[in-house]
């Protein structure tokens, strides 16, 4: 095999269907364009339920969860219940309880990232059109 049938074979192996089906069918930019939200790519102004409507519904459920961990580890706690029961809410309450907590939390820092990143959006149109109005000079 000399180097000249080399590039040949490659030629041969790129056009079998096994080589068709590994090629990708998207380019990189449709990609890119693809895995995007849509809310990055329009510019009209959003309410502020369609805002924070994610970061609420979390910490709602956070919340609801938290407190029936609190109910079920009181109730743990302060009924006199078998062995069997008492051991399983002894581990449920704790377990509905860190949930809770955990989503509660998840949900009020979530709200700081979004305001965070609106303002960088406002800060990125600002520019553009800045840009576009000393370039269009």
């Amino acid at each position: 095999v000399t180097m000249e049938d080399v590039p040949k074979a490659v030629e041969i192996d790129e056009k079998s269907p096994e080589s068709k089906d590994l090629l990708p069918s998207q380019t990189a930019s449709s990609l890119c364009i693809s895995s995007r939200s849509e809310s990055v790519w329009t510019t009209a102004p959003r309410s502020n339920w369609e805002t924070y409507r994610k970061p609420i519904i979390i910490m709602s459920v956070g919340g609801a969860i938290l407190l029936f961990g609190v109910v079920i580890t009181c109730l743990a706690y302060t009924l006199k219940l078998g062995d069997k029961s008492l051991e399983v809410l002894k581990m449920t309450g704790p377990a509905f309880l860190s949930l809770g907590l955990m989503m509660l939390v998840c949900g009020l820092v979530w709200v700081p990232i979004i305001k965070k990143k609106q303002k960088q959006r406002q800060k990125s149109i600002f520019f553009q059109s800045l840009k576009s109005f000393f370039l269009n000079r």
